[in-house]
């Protein structure tokens, strides 16, 4: 077949992905030479949980976002609020700093796999996604909802995001699953959903810790299945610890992979999380390039 030539309303046309942005034909139509990433931290690790302080202190420590906790019906800033979001929305454009994603947590205590509740509060965060700009939001798979090692679990959570999907689909949004699975799991259950609004939020520690090969796992689902990555570790600072981050980057490099990579964890006694997390963003910026580097 021949090669389709790629044109600049082509490009317009492909998509509003971050990830598909970064695909090295739209970098190069756009003059970028170098791929930028963008560097935030969960609110959960910042000490904020579900609290609109965590922005002011993403942009103190010098972050380029936060991602945002959405849980049950009812909290001082549950985004189901329009109150509350625009609360949210009006502090990032006084900051000048950015939501990277939506996080729902609750769901390692509230699983989705088996509770009423849990998939009523994923379709309301599919409805509040487009509401406060946001494309991604990662489901918890740890604790109570883990469901590593159980295929009953594994079947549930594939038949409720293939009713949720196409809602997804619709709204332009992406529901990333993080969890205990290989890459191999992964895939398999974003074959059985076959929606391309279903894809995998990436661990880097998690994944570590678990046994397996990151540097292999994190090319086997490619480009377009991996939404966003946690740059974690437990119980060193980043560059410190068990991930080898210049190989983390060689992997994302050779499958074409840019987004916000979102710190959890990374801390050390001794540090104020808050020197923790300044030193944590200074070391990524140093592997990764992005606006700052």
């Amino acid at each position: 077949m021949a090669q389709q030539r790629i044109t600049r309303r082509r490009v317009l046309t492909i998509g509003a992905s971050t990830v598909l942005a970064c695909s090295p034909a739209i970098r190069l139509l756009a003059g970028d030479k170098q791929r930028k990433f963008k560097i935030g931290a969960c609110d959960w690790s910042l000490g904020h949980r579900q609290q609109l302080s965590a922005l002011r202190v993403a942009k103190e420590i010098g972050l380029d976002g936060v991602q945002v906790s959405f849980g049950k019906v009812g909290a001082r800033y549950d985004l189901r609020k329009p109150e509350v979001r625009r609360e949210y929305l009006e502090t990032c454009k006084t900051l000048d700093i950015e939501i990277a994603s939506l996080a729902m947590g609750i769901l390692n205590q509230r699983p989705y796999a088996s509770d009423p509740e849990s998939e009523t509060w994923v379709r309301d965060c599919v409805e509040v996604m487009p509401k406060v700009n946001q494309h991604i939001v990662l489901l918890a798979f740890f604790s109570k909802g883990d469901i590593k090692g159980k295929p009953d679990a594994q079947d549930a959570v594939i038949q409720r995001l293939k009713k949720v999907a196409p809602l997804a689909e619709k709204a332009g949004v992406v529901l990333g699953i993080e969890s205990t699975l290989n890459a191999d799991e992964h895939i398999r259950i974003l074959d059985a959903v076959g929606s391309p609004a279903v894809k995998v939020y990436y661990d880097v520690a998690n994944m570590t810790r678990a046994g397996y090969d990151i540097y292999k796992e994190l090319r086997q689902p490619g480009r377009d299945r991996i939404c966003q990555i946690h740059a974690k570790e437990i119980g060193y600072l980043l560059g410190h610890g068990k991930v080898d981050f210049p190989r983390v980057k060689e992997a994302l490099d050779e499958i074409g992979w840019c987004d916000w990579l979102i710190i959890e964890g990374a801390t050390v006694r001794g540090k104020p999380l808050e020197q923790c997390y300044k030193l944590n963003q200074k070391y990524l910026r140093s592997v990764f390039p992005t606006n700052e580097s």
